[in-house]
């Protein structure tokens, strides 16, 4: 099976901040995941990556919060997006200024 895209999208969030969702879906899975998925889902406030979740090759599933990397136990698509925009909303409650 050939890659193929699932979703590529830009959401607002605010006037100053955007979360962007991409997922492929994959024949096999990358090094460093046991899943057939490759993903990014960031989130950008005043033009700053604040938070993103990804499979980088080699590192597995992770995500990237208030400049650490931490790893991430990936389940399903439906509960990665969800964990993201949990954390979206757990990074507007503590900043407001987004």
């Amino acid at each position: 099976m050939k890659a193929r895209e699932l979703f590529n999208r830009r959401v607002p969030v605010s006037e100053q901040a955007f979360a962007e969702l991409v997922l492929w879906e994959l024949s096999d899975p990358i090094a460093g995941s046991k899943h057939c998925y490759k993903y990014r889902l960031a989130f950008v406030a005043e033009g700053e990556c604040v938070l993103r979740y990804d499979n980088e090759t080699g590192k597995g599933d992770h995500k990237h919060v208030s400049g650490k990397e931490v790893k991430y136990r990936f389940v399903s698509v439906d509960k990665l997006v969800a964990d993201f925009f949990e954390d979206v909303k757990r990074w507007r409650d503590e900043n407001s200024n987004d």
